[in-house]
């Protein structure tokens, strides 16, 4: 069996990659970070450099329950810090009493500074509050040029990671079994809904897996996937856990509004 039989055609790329950052630290006994990477991508990684007794790869973000985050393949020896991350954490202050910032807003207008998406990690929110976590390579490009958003001038605050909003609406992670791995299976398990309404709200685009609109019924999913569905909120499959004896798939999901 091969490795690629495990992931998607589209996710070769990553693979390969991944498995070229691990021979480089394995054969030169150096750390290799990587830019921020999605739960899927974290999934895969996790995977490829598995139980290795030479290499271990570690992940942070700013702080536990964020989800997107860099990873650092290093020696098993070696014992990383927050340092190594290079990370860098901001508060963005504005004037709350005169305008209402949405996430949409504050990541449309880094996206338009250039930015790759790579580069930057959770937009994090809580009543008027909003931070950012960025790569330090980036983090003067971020402070010079981020002056406003939408309407609303801005000012960004370098913080400490302790001082990071904790994240709100933890997913609630229940025990499934489904026929089969297929989006539109999964999504009216997720979010109670008929296979019939899941199946129209990925033909209109209201669904996204990963940060991609997928508009394949039949898309077969993976661990580490991320769902975001209009209207019902957000999903990820946590784990696959094997065929029952009715020849069904054992899964375990988070659900979050």
């Amino acid at each position: 069996m091969s490795i690629y039989d495990h992931y998607r055609k589209e996710e070769y790329v990553f693979v390969d990659q991944v498995m070229n950052w691990k021979e480089q630290v394995i054969e030169r006994y150096s750390p290799k970070l990587t830019d921020f990477l999605d739960l899927r991508e974290q999934t895969i990684m996790s995977s490829v450099i598995g139980n290795n007794p030479d290499c271990l790869v570690t992940f942070f973000g700013g702080q536990v329950d964020i989800e997107r985050k860099r990873a650092l393949i290093h020696p098993s020896y070696y014992t990383p810090t927050e340092d190594d991350f290079s990370l860098i954490a901001f508060d963005i202050k504005y004037a709350s009493k005169f305008h209402s910032l949405s996430h949409r807003q504050v990541l449309g207008t880094l996206m338009s500074l250039g930015m790759k998406r790579s580069k930057f990690g959770d937009i994090l929110m809580k009543d008027e509050i909003i931070q950012l976590v960025v790569a330090e390579e980036i983090g003067s490009f971020v402070e010079n040029n981020l002056n406003s958003v939408g309407k609303s001038p801005i000012k960004l605050m370098e913080i400490p990671f302790n001082e990071l909003i904790e994240q709100e609406n933890e997913w609630q992670t229940k025990n499934g079994s489904v026929s089969s791995l297929r989006l539109d299976v999964l999504l009216s398990e997720f979010y109670n809904i008929s296979r019939q309404k899941a199946q129209a709200l990925i033909k209109a685009e209201y669904v996204k897996v990963n940060q991609r609109v997928i508009d394949s019924t039949s898309f077969i999913c993976g661990e580490g996937d991320l769902f975001s569905v209009k209207g019902y909120g957000r999903g990820m499959l946590l784990s696959i856990d094997g065929m029952s004896k009715k020849e069904k798939w054992r899964i375990n999901y988070g659900v979050k509004k």
